[in-house]
């Protein structure tokens, strides 16, 4: 049977949420398509290396898919390049952060800022060095991106000194993130404090899905006088999650929250927390391994100076300070004419001399009394009632 000449065509239903969702994918891609070109033009792009379906972004510049490189690179003369003398102040790189602000900054990073902080790290790995075969070999999986200069660190500069391998994973998912740890054998886990809470979440809702919620919280209260060894037996099956080589997580991007950190280490789980920017060339401050100070951002990395400002903010003097903000003509100071760099975050020090983070200068609250309010006070106090998950 046909259609005669004046029939009308089926009515096909669009659904607006699939309408909406593809008009905001659209506006997302475009968005990025004008930043990426400005950025392009700034830094005069010669070649990207980015994944086929994103090279549009870049257009009309060369790219090169990374699963095709060994494949590009073949085609070219197997001589050997012209070598180049490279100094400790050239640029190693140009890390674009929108930090706080919507327009990107690129912030230049030469070769002694980023040697300024291996080096400390690198003196104090080697007094533990001997104890590195008992954990051997160190795998860490990174929840990190490497545009990410604290993603770089732990995933390109610092595995290499302990001959460690870095297993990378894009998933967000508490449940694909276990299995990778526990598949792929992973030490030491790598990520923001969202993923470290989204873990601990997952492991409360299992607790409770198997009605073992009470005796968890028992023994959980039990553990804060007991040794970490005694912590780690005690939670044994908690760690059947993970695999028995998973021993640490390395936290940076923002602080860890209390209950946060205090959990994992009640498990036997080693929290490290770190504390740095891109201007800073990722890390300030860092908690040693094996004798954190719970509840702060650690001590100040040698070769690096802090004070804090009348009002709380930390400035950071030292090698690791970024040659400056890259311009289309020249290159912008970051810090002031006595080197010292205003990082926007306050600060406290304790009598220990440990870091404590005391939230964005720029999120403070000011009472009519004159009373400064941290939000981030404000919230840890609130997540202490029982009736608050968050």
């Amino acid at each position: 049977m046909s259609l005669g000449t004046h029939a009308k065509p089926a009515a096909v239903r669009v659904d607006p949420v699939v309408q909406l969702n593809k008009a905001l994918q659209d506006s997302e891609f475009g968005g990025l398509q004008v930043v990426t070109r400005r950025i392009s033009a700034q830094v005069k792009t010669k070649l990207v290396l980015c994944p086929r379906d994103r090279a549009s972004l870049f257009d009309p510049v060369p790219s090169i898919d990374p699963a095709e490189f060994s494949a590009s690179v073949q085609v070219h003369s197997a001589a050997p390049f012209r070598p180049v003398t490279i100094h400790p102040s050239d640029p190693l790189e140009i890390v674009f952060t929108s930090g706080t602000t919507a327009d990107p900054k690129g912030v230049v990073l030469s070769h002694a800022n980023v040697l300024g902080n291996i080096a400390p790290i690198e003196r104090e790995m080697q007094k533990y060095l001997k104890y590195e075969r008992l954990v051997h070999p160190i795998r860490f999986l990174s929840l990190l991106p490497l545009s990410h200069v604290f993603g770089q660190f732990l995933g390109i500069f610092l595995p290499p000194l302990l001959a460690g391998t870095v297993v990378f994973e894009s998933t967000l998912n508490p449940a694909e993130i276990m299995a990778a740890i526990r598949r792929e054998r992973v030490s030491v886990l790598v990520a923001v404090p969202r993923i470290i809470e989204s873990l601990k979440h997952k492991l409360e809702r299992g607790l409770e899905e198997d009605h073992r919620r009470e005796q968890f919280a028992r023994r959980y209260a039990a553990s804060a006088r007991h040794h970490f060894l005694r912590r780690w037996w005690t939670f044994r099956d908690i760690r059947r999650h993970f695999g028995w080589k998973f021993w640490a997580m390395i936290s940076g991007g923002a602080a860890l929250d209390r209950e946060t950190e205090e959990f994992w280490h009640r498990l036997g789980y080693a929290v490290i927390q770190g504390y740095g920017l891109t201007e800073t060339t990722s890390l300030i401050s860092l908690n040693h391994p094996f004798r954190t100070s719970r509840g702060s951002i650690g001590k100040v990395l040698p070769g690096r100076e802090i004070k804090l400002a009348e009002d709380g903010e930390i400035l950071v003097r030292g090698g690791g300070v970024a040659s400056g903000y890259w311009t289309q003509s020249t290159l912008q100071p970051v810090a002031d004419d006595e080197g010292w760099y205003p990082t926007g975050d306050l600060g406290a020090l304790d009598a220990e001399g440990n870091l404590l983070f005391k939230g964005r200068k720029k999120e403070v609250i000011v009472t009519p009394a004159g009373m400064n309010v941290y939000p981030d006070d404000l919230e840890t106090a609130l997540r202490a009632q029982k009736q608050i998950r968050d």
